[in-house]
């Protein structure tokens, strides 16, 4: 896929010094750049870099003026990165402009689908499913019963969506995510052996939802697992039957989230953390990468550790922690002198 000087000069809105017929098709960082590839410069301290790079195409600030000849043709913008990014969104935008039904691929009794659906070899979409407008659906993906989805969603290879999952507009399901698998409920028996509780509620993923790789988000026991508008969830996340994660909440990866647990907006969650079941986060909490979660946790609480305890508390003693063995050899000889 090439594009031309003008023709991103067009769509970022920009001012093309030099060629405007060159034409790219591929990204580079403004230090690898290479014939046929497009950078941008925007950290001043890659400014060097423009003299020597070999990008066809580089975009820079509109108030730059080169000291030096440079071999590059510019785009001038009023923000160089903020403008890169919306290339990078257009660029993918086109790339997934898919649609039509590849074959084979299996659409039961009673499904509906808006216009410009794509869905690509090997799907199965169960009973009564509802597609919205512009959804791209990719190879070797399952949409079990009764499913509904919104418009503008994406699931890329090898998704998993299980019966009755509820799916709003503008969502992304990276590939290998399952979606409405049971939750994990178990009766114990007296004898050590084990009875599966039914898992007869759903899954809801509201708005402009994004889920990473590999993550699963088990349906509720009874009721619904409840994903908020706006959250990001990194990959090989486990998200267990009837959590609720509030509006615009960010989780990293290897992160595991237990049963009936209350997530609040707006919280960050750094990666490997572990929650208890049955608790309730509030907003804006920050909880950092590695903590263990065992208690409810209070609006704009900042927390670390396992079990995690306040931040700033948590630096303070771990500095201790690092100095143990000197303390206690201090002590040892002072116990020696008084003795």
């Amino acid at each position: 896929m090439k594009f031309t000087a003008e023709q991103i000069a067009g769509i970022l809105n920009g001012d093309v010094v030099g060629n405007p017929n060159a034409e790219v098709n591929k990204l580079a960082k403004i230090e690898e750049g290479i014939p046929g590839s497009l950078t941008f410069l925007s950290n001043p301290k890659y400014q060097n870099y423009i003299y020597s790079t070999q990008a066809t195409i580089t975009i820079v600030n509109k108030n730059f003026e080169p000291e030096h000849p440079i071999t590059t043709t510019l785009i001038k913008v009023d923000d160089p990165y903020q403008s890169f990014s919306k290339l990078l969104e257009y660029y993918n935008q086109v790339k997934l402009m898919k649609s039509g039904i590849e074959q084979p691929s299996v659409i039961s009794e009673g499904v509906t689908y808006g216009e410009d659906l794509y869905l690509g070899s090997f799907c199965y979409v169960g009973k009564n499913v509802k597609i919205g407008k512009n959804v791209k659906i990719y190879p070797n993906t399952f949409i079990g019963d009764n499913v509904i989805i919104g418009d503008n969603c994406v699931f890329f290879a090898g998704v998993r969506v299980y019966s009755e999952t509820e799916i709003g507009n503008n969502c992304v399901i990276h590939s290998g995510v399952i979606v409405g698998s049971d939750g994990f409920g178990f009766a114990p028996h007296d004898d050590g052996t084990y009875s599966k509780i039914p898992q007869i509620g759903n899954v809801i993923l509201e708005d402009d939802v994004e889920i990473g790789a590999c993550t699963t988000v088990d349906r509720a026991t009874m009721g619904s697992t409840i994903i908020r508008k706006g959250v990001k969830l990194d990959n090989q996340i486990q998200i267990a039957h009837n959590v609720e994660i509030g509006e615009n909440t960010v989780i990293a990866a290897q992160t595991g989230i237990a049963g009936s647990t209350k997530i609040g907006k707006n919280c960050m969650i750094g990666g490997q953390v572990g929650v208890a079941g049955h608790i309730t986060i509030g907003d804006n909490v920050r909880i950092q990468a590695q903590s263990g979660i065992g208690k409810s946790l209070k609006d704009g609480e900042v927390v670390q550790g396992s079990p995690a305890f306040t931040y700033g508390d948590f630096s303070k003693s771990y500095v201790h922690f690092r100095n143990l063995p000197k303390i206690v050899t201090e002590i040892e000889e002072l116990k020696k002198k008084l003795e």
